[in-house]
């Protein structure tokens, strides 16, 4: 049961993101050609391929709900084969063969050298000591934190693009934005405490810091939210 609510939360965090970047992409880019899906399966991808590699390969003993709800519900519901196939029948029933052909083939293409990247990117960031630097017999997992910043820059990305997409009243907006950014802010920390823990780390030897590590990626996650911000807002 746990495992179902898991991937639930997930696909319906993926499913909002997926709307909120395919129409933001649309809107910049315009509907001649499947942009939006196109972005949202190479960018789906690409995290598939890094977080695999987190979150399954270098795998923490208690986090299997973590996995799920990732893997499974948000890349999942983020990224669509479906409507992938729909778009591409559209062209091809417009009379666009070229364009048809040119979605097949872009989309396959790229998605696969996405997830290769992403794959090679988080095999990168673990292949030193697992991704954990060592220090005064201290461990702090630097890939773990990289990924997470990653994600906080995508967070501030997909923000511009939300503000762009949506109709919501200012207040709702900033709700919604609340919501989202506490949500991610809280789990990634979590996920990093849980890997201390799991390697050794008490949470009545070592408080000061956990805790330190936690508001460390706390305040560098807001930091890098930020420039994800400015990022979309620059395009």
């Amino acid at each position: 049961m746990n495992q179902i609510l898991a991937v639930a939360l997930g696909g319906s965090f993926g499913a909002v993101f997926r709307f909120l970047v395919s129409t933001g992409i649309y809107q910049w880019l315009g509907r001649g050609f499947p942009y939006g899906t196109l972005a949202v399966n190479i960018i789906g991808s690409f995290l598939l391929g890094l977080l695999t590699e987190a979150l399954v390969v270098q795998r923490i003993s208690f986090a299997h709900d973590y996995r799920f709800a990732i893997l499974v519900g948000f890349i999942g519901a983020f990224t669509t084969f479906s409507t992938f196939s729909l778009e591409t029948f559209y062209l091809i029933e417009q009379g666009s063969f070229t364009k048809a052909i040119g979605n097949i083939l872009v989309s396959v293409t790229a998605c696969i050298v996405a997830v290769w990247l992403g794959l090679l990117c988080s095999r990168g960031l673990f292949y030193g000591a697992e991704g954990v630097f060592i220090w005064n017999g201290l461990n702090f997992p630097y890939a773990l934190q990289v990924i997470n910043l990653l994600g906080a820059f995508i967070i501030g990305f997909v923000t511009v693009l939300a503000l762009r997409t949506t109709a919501l009243p200012e207040a709702s907006v900033a709700t919604l934005l609340a919501v989202v950014v506490g949500t991610y802010l809280i789990l990634s920390g979590l996920y990093l405490l849980l890997f201390l823990i799991d390697h050794g780390n008490s949470l009545v030897t070592h408080s000061t810091y956990l805790f330190s590590v936690y508001a460390f990626n706390t305040l560098s996650c807001l930091f890098v939210i930020w420039l994800g911000y400015l990022a979309g807002k620059g395009l």
